[in-house]
């Protein structure tokens, strides 16, 4: 950690733009802001900056720029691809938009709410359930990741099916650009078509090109009625022909529709042993409808199911009799993901197909596995109903964690030859930040690659706006 580049004076000087309460130097202070959920990465900073309101954003970033030091911002720091910790040790400055954190609006008349950029999802979902209105973006990591981090890196979630990605559900953004100038794209306008929608080139750009310190969402109707079912599949092949039939019969109250392998459930059992397995099949389904109109949801889900029964596409059916037994079964999707995290490291992708292609990705990924690396453990799980699906690979647990990493690392790119044939994507929801900076790069077109180029050299020609995220290194952009 080369804290020494800091200068008495320098520190004072960002004392001076955040308050002495904003400034963390000590290495017990800034170890949470240097190392990610998952324990996979850790690095490091000169300092970490956490300024309070959006004038000291700017003042941070104009001291920052004339001291040509680089700007990491970061939300809940809940990332997995280390889009908010500088891993190549590059010398820069952590700015926290944790004490920025205020809900500024929700208007319930124009179904809009605006908040501060470091305002945590759940208090957002909060706040508009208190006004009958859902804001329906939903990860795991609700009650710690901050919306303007759901912003940069367009995060994904089980609601996508229904409501889009972050992109689809942010009306505004207020950024600070790297120049300190501050811009304001709020206006509570469902439609304005007056040329080029500039929020979008922030939504997804990670930090790399300003700091969100404001968003404005949708919210929607508080659904009055929520019917969840689990199903048990023969196959990965049935669970695609089950959604194509809900995509048509139940249309839009289709909220979520998550598949799991039952190669899963051990990974979930590691987080609670009591678990209870609702089915006993080779896949899992786990879907859910929603709806805020007096429609019979329970008698729709119902006669569907068993027109799927007897076209043998589910073998097994348990519906939620309460909202106790739908968030059990929901910790069962939600538990396969901590499991992982405690049983240490392993292959973690988040990949994107066509919605028909799941079935051939899964089984290219498996039989890819099982030929060549044989004691690995695959695990396939996702949302599915939007093309994403998580395969993962988990080491043998006698095998060295250094050992496990370096095969890791040709396990991933093979993977991900495997999703580009199939014209997919290496990030679903993810993002690229700095684990998959050089995969992106290299999968871009020339002319992509000149467009994307451009437009950082425009909006961030001295290159210091997380420096190292998306782009392999300041020469590939010049």
């Amino acid at each position: 950690m080369t804290v020494h580049r800091l200068s008495p004076k320098i520190l004072s000087a960002m004392e001076g733009a955040v308050g002495q309460g904003g400034v963390a130097i000590d290495a017990a202070d800034m170890a949470k802001y240097l190392g990610d959920w998952s324990g996979d990465h850790h690095g490091s900073a000169l300092v970490v900056l956490k300024p309070a309101s959006v004038t000291e954003v700017q003042a941070v970033v104009r001291l920052c720029g004339a001291l040509r030091l680089g700007i990491i911002p970061q939300g809940g720091n809940t990332g997995l691809v280390a889009g908010a910790i500088d891993i190549e040790t590059r010398g820069a400055v952590i700015v926290s938009l944790e004490r920025l954190n205020a809900i500024r609006l929700v208007d319930a008349d124009n179904f809009l709410l605006q908040a501060d950029a470091g305002c945590i999802l759940q208090a957002i979902k909060d706040a508009s359930e208190a006004h009958d209105c859902l804001f329906p973006l939903a990860l795991g990591a609700q009650g710690s990741c901050q919306i303007g981090g759901n912003a940069a890196s367009n995060a994904g979630g089980i609601n996508v099916l229904r409501y889009g990605m972050a992109r689809d559900l942010i009306l505004g953004l207020e950024v600070v650009l790297p120049d300190g100038d501050l811009w304001s794209g709020f206006s509570g306008l469902r439609k304005d078509n007056r040329g080029y929608d500039l929020k979008q080139l922030f939504i997804g750009a990670e930090g790399t090109l300003g700091i969100i310190t404001g968003v404005e969402v949708k919210l929607f109707p508080k659904p009055s009625q929520i019917e969840t079912a689990y199903l048990g599949l023969p196959s990965f092949e049935a669970a695609i022909a089950l959604f194509r039939e809900a995509r048509r019969e139940c249309s839009d109250l289709i909220s979520a529709f998550e598949i799991i392998g039952s190669e899963c459930m051990e990974l979930a059992r590691l987080i609670d042993p009591d678990i209870v397995e609702p089915v006993a099949a080779p896949v899992h389904v786990l879907i859910e409808l929603s709806s805020s109109a007096t429609i019979d949801l329970r008698t729709l889900l119902v006669d569907f199911l068993a027109g799927a029964m007897e076209k043998h596409l589910v073998a097994d059916a348990v519906l939620a009799e309460s909202g106790a037994q739908a968030k059990a079964f929901w910790a069962i999707r939600e538990g396969l993901v901590e499991g992982q995290a405690k049983r240490g490291y392993h292959v973690r992708t988040d990949l994107s197909v066509r919605i028909s292609d799941i079935p051939v990705l899964i089984a290219q990924a498996r039989d890819f596995v099982t030929l060549e690396h044989p004691g690995w453990i695959p695990q396939a799980y996702g949302h599915a109903g939007d093309g994403n699906i998580h395969f993962n690979v988990l080491p043998p647990l006698d095998l060295a964690e250094p050992d496990a990493r370096a095969r890791g690392v040709d396990i991933t790119a093979r993977l991900y030859d495997i999703v580009n044939a199939l014209g997919g994507s290496i990030s679903a929801e993810h993002g690229i930040g700095r684990t998959r900076q050089r995969a992106y790069w290299a999968g871009m077109s020339p002319v992509h690659r000149k467009l994307v180029s451009a437009l950082k050299n425009a909006i961030d020609p001295d290159g210091l706006m997380n420096p190292g995220c998306l782009f392999p290194s300041t020469e590939t952009v010049s």
